[in-house]
Formats: structure tokens, C-alpha cells, sequence
């Protein structure tokens, strides 16, 4: 895929905002709720610390540290079986996306979880603003064929570190939702269409600057 480059000026296109499903929305009040305590001033003792041991179990399975329960768990209405092992596909979701904001989050005192704002739209935006956009676009590029969900949360962690170093916020209801359905049979097609559809329909617009030729 070919891309051009548009002028720093050039208006951004965005696409519009997706629905959350209820597991989306349990995570966006779990991530809104320790946002708010992180952004106070001064900030929570207890949500910094929270924030920080929520960093240390990316990549980890779902329980690691019961101690979060208070920010991984997931509600019994939310959850299709009362399984303990393997940890469900709703477990995982909120897992990764509860501690892959702690990883955004981290050091900034702007709000880095937003609603309405899909991965796909993020990334656009981190193309648009970053002097490099075409390492963003392969690193954006890999996540999309990414053949694993662990690879795809590696990936994922590399992209979030770059929109947390550009002040760009992300929607991570969404994101929990995203992840879910990645994990499901045939999810990982439909979240790749979701995300490619977002990146191109929040690129910026080109501008029309032909002039008639005076006659």
C-alpha cells in the first residue's frame, strides 16, 4: 500500500465512533474510575500504585496478582461459564486492556483513555503527528498480521508506548472488545477489517489546491 504524506495543516478525517458491548463498558468505567484518581490533584497514592503494578502483569496470565482484583476481575454477568482454567476469553480482554493502559497512562497527566477513539483512529493520528510515519504504518502493518493474540498484544504494547509518547488517547473499552472478539473463532479477520477501516478513514484529507487558469 502506497501512502502519501499530508501537510501538517491538512484536516484529519475520522471515522465514526463504534458501540461498545457491555464488557466494553465494564472496562471503560474500571479505566475512567482509575484515570480520574491518577488525574487528581495531587494524585491517588493508591492509584499510582496500582498503576504500576498493573504494568508488571502485561504479558501474563489473566490472575497473576490476585491483589488487582479490583481492576481485572470480571463481573459473573459478563461471563459465559464458570471456569477456572483455562482463563476465559472475557478474563484475558480485560486483563490486557486494563494493564496495556497502566502502560499508557504511565507519567502522563493528560487523560489517555477517551471514548469513541478506536485503535485504528489512534494510529492514524500517531502517523500524522510522528516525523517517522512509516515505521508507525509497518508496526501498524505487523499488528495486522500478527498470527497469535500473544503476538498481537506484543505489537500492541510497541504502538501503545509510541501514542503514550505523542499524548494520543485511546478508547479502551474498545479495545477490550477488540481483543475479545480477536480471541473468538474467525474474530481475528473481523477485528483486522475493523481496525484497517478505522486507520483509513481517519487519514488526513488530501486538499485540492488546483487553480483555474486564467482565461
Amino acid at each position: 500500500m502506497t501512502t502519501t504524506d499530508a501537510p501538517a495543516d491538512t484536516p484529519v478525517r475520522t471515522a465514526r465512533p463504534r458501540r461498545r458491548t457491555a464488557l466494553g463498558d465494564h472496562v471503560a468505567r474500571t479505566v475512567g474510575s482509575l484515570q480520574a484518581r491518577l488525574l487528581r490533584d495531587p494524585p491517588q497514592p493508591q492509584a499510582i500504585s496500582a498503576l504500576a503494578r498493573l504494568r508488571r502483569v502485561i504479558g501474563h496470565e489473566p490472575g497473576f496478582d490476585y491483589t488487582l482484583e479490583d481492576y481485572l476481575s470480571v463481573p459473573d454477568e459478563l461471563l459465559n461459564t464458570r471456569q477456572i482454567d483455562p482463563a476465559t476469553d472475557q478474563d484475558h480482554a480485560v486483563h490486557d486492556a486494563v494493564s496495556l493502559y497502566a502502560l499508557h497512562q504511565q507519567s502522563r497527566r493528560e487523560r489517555m483513555h477517551i471514548d469513541g477513539r478506536g485503535l485504528g483512529r489512534a494510529v492514524a493520528e500517531l502517523a500524522h503527528a510522528s516525523a517517522g510515519p512509516d515505521g508507525i504504518r509497518r508496526r501498524f502493518a505487523a499488528l495486522g498480521t500478527a498470527s497469535s493474540y500473544h503476538e498481537s498484544i506484543h505489537h500492541l504494547r510497541g504502538l501503545i508506548t509510541m501514542l503514550r509518547g505523542h499524548q494520543i488517547p485511546l478508547d479502551y473499552g474498545l479495545l477490550a472488545d477488540d481483543l475479545h472478539t480477536l480471541r473468538r473463532p474467525g474474530g481475528r479477520q473481523r477485528v483486522q477489517a475493523i481496525w484497517g477501516r478505522e486507520f483509513f478513514r481517519s487519514r488526513p484529507q488530501p486538499t485540492d489546491n488546483s487553480e483555474e487558469t486564467p482565461a
